[in-house]
């Protein structure tokens, strides 16, 4: 099935809402990866995606899984940029989670399944804001 130019586009400015609603909260709790980079790590996973999508469609024998691999452990070396440990505290294991996350989020809106790219964000806020009382709950 062939894309148009009109949903690709959808498709993209989709992918920079969902990863704009990831970054806001991020941004807003001061970690190094905010909006923008949450932005582009769904904007650019969707652009994979779409590509790989349509040289499926062009080329009959393509992996596609191939591209969709190599999002995943391209995103988790940038998450793990993020990640940082001072004597026996780490932190930006969340920022990390929220990149992969995004990247993810990017990846089912590049192949257009929108219903799941809009939940995961929705779930992936709710699990982001639910850091403070999660905290005072452990201890």
């Amino acid at each position: 099935m062939e894309i148009t130019t009109l949903e690709i586009i959808g498709r993209l400015v989709l992918a920079l809402i969902l990863g704009a609603i990831i970054g806001i909260q991020r941004e807003k709790a001061h970690t190094p990866a905010g909006l923008r980079t949450h932005m582009l790590v769904a904007l650019g996973s969707t652009v994979f995606t779409i590509i790989s999508y349509m040289v499926l469609n062009m080329e009959e024998g393509v992996d596609i899984t191939r591209i969709s691999a190599g999002i995943v452990t391209g995103i988790g070396f940038l998450g793990a940029g993020t990640i940082i440990r001072h004597k026996d505290h780490i932190r930006g294991l969340s920022t990390a989670a929220s990149i992969w996350t995004a990247a993810a989020i990017g990846m089912a809106v590049g192949y257009g399944f929108y219903i799941i790219a809009i939940v995961a964000a929705f779930l992936a806020l709710v699990v982001l804001l639910l850091e403070k009382p999660e905290r005072k709950l452990i201890k």
